[in-house]
């Protein structure tokens, strides 16, 4: 099993929570997203991925991109240590947890977005910044509310990692990076964590990648 990744990125990440989470053997292959004009435009890597975004995942001969379908592939042919609930309705409330970071916090802070705000529409560093804060804001809090449930425990739902919690680790890793005060979060920063003392997350750290700077 081969995960092309990035250190960095969010998705990249989510995807190596899954797989120290379920154990699974994978080898690193890095794609610097800035290096050489970003190595993930290069025809050897965009021919794994026409997006031109990580992370890829080679298993079995096939590759398999966009990191909630990956963790879901994983889920579905690696069943031990399973990632989502048994119970359609405890299922539906991690995947909602899960995508209002990855689809509607992430898309709008990614490198490519950034990067247009500030070629083309002219944005400075104190404006990318303010934008960046102001997305991940406006999702950390109406996640912390959803988390005010009795069905959040030690971790996003329950006292097991879940899809959620591969979520939301990147991206709370990515809000201190910009500085985003997480004092209003007093549900998301415990469960982070939490979830950064495990020893099955650690060695998916972006400290601890082979690319990392």
């Amino acid at each position: 099993m081969k995960l092309y990744s990035y250190y960095r990125s969010s998705a990249a990440y989510r995807v190596r929570i899954a797989l120290n989470l379920k154990q699974l053997p994978y080898e690193t292959v890095g794609v610097h997203l800035l290096k050489n004009g970003g190595e993930q435009k290069q025809p050897a890597y965009s021919a794994k991925n026409p997006q031109k975004l990580v992370p890829a995942l080679e298993d079995n001969g096939q590759v398999f991109t966009q990191s909630l379908a990956i963790i879901e592939y994983l889920d579905e042919a690696y069943p031990a240590q399973p990632l989502l609930p048994a119970a359609a309705t405890e299922r539906a409330r991690v995947r909602a947890m899960a995508q209002l970071i990855a689809c509607d916090i992430h898309p709008l802070n990614n490198l490519r977005v950034l990067g247009y705000l500030q070629k083309q529409l002219g944005a400075d560093e104190t404006a990318k910044t303010e934008w960046y804060r102001h997305w991940i804001q406006e999702g950390f809090t109406a996640l912390e509310t959803l988390l005010q449930s009795e069905q959040t425990g030690r971790f996003c739902h329950g006292d097991t990692p879940t899809l959620a919690d591969c979520c939301l680790v990147p991206q709370v890793y990515n809000a201190r990076r910009f500085q985003v005060d997480l004092n209003p979060y007093p549900t998301i920063v415990p469960i982070v964590t939490e979830c950064e003392a495990s020893p099955a997350l650690q060695p998916a750290a972006a400290g601890n990648q082979p690319d990392a700077a």
